[in-house]
């Protein structure tokens, strides 16, 4: 079925939505693996390098974000890797997932800039315009 998963969070509620659909997918499968991505757009990285103590400092305020959706992965058995992007997240999670060739690509429909949503259109839909795997938006 799906044994290799892209999940794209952004620690939104409908990203947390969609690591729940992400795990009960990939518990039907044995030895699936889910791949979180967090893009990090350009103003938000550099806030976050030029306020950092150290690149250790720097990850583990990142990985603070997303302990509760990493401890749900955990406490359901399934295999992760978080990893994080630079860049705008619509391409970015586009050409990652096309480069990697994911079985699934699991997104939330809508993300936490909602403002940015009216005005470019939101993440899921440029995601779901331009990769080449199958997509499912949780909302």
């Amino acid at each position: 079925m799906y044994s290799t998963i892209l999940l794209a969070i952004d620690g939104s509620k409908n990203s947390l939505r969609a690591t729940t659909e992400a795990v009960k997918l990939a518990s039907l499968q044995e030895n699936a693996v889910i791949t979180v991505v967090h893009v990090l757009d350009i103003t938000q990285s550099k806030y976050d390098v030029l306020h950092a103590q150290g690149k250790a400092d720097l990850e583990l305020t990142r990985r603070k974000k997303f302990l509760s959706m990493e401890e749900y992965l955990q406490s359901n058995n399934i295999t992760y890797k978080l990893l994080f992007l630079h860049g705008e997240p619509g391409p970015t999670i586009v050409e990652y997932a096309n480069q990697k060739s994911f079985d699934l690509l699991v997104i939330g429909s809508r993300g936490l800039n909602s403002l940015q949503e009216l005005v470019l259109g939101s993440v899921s839909h440029k995601v779901i315009k331009s990769v080449k795997c199958p997509v499912l938006v949780v909302k």
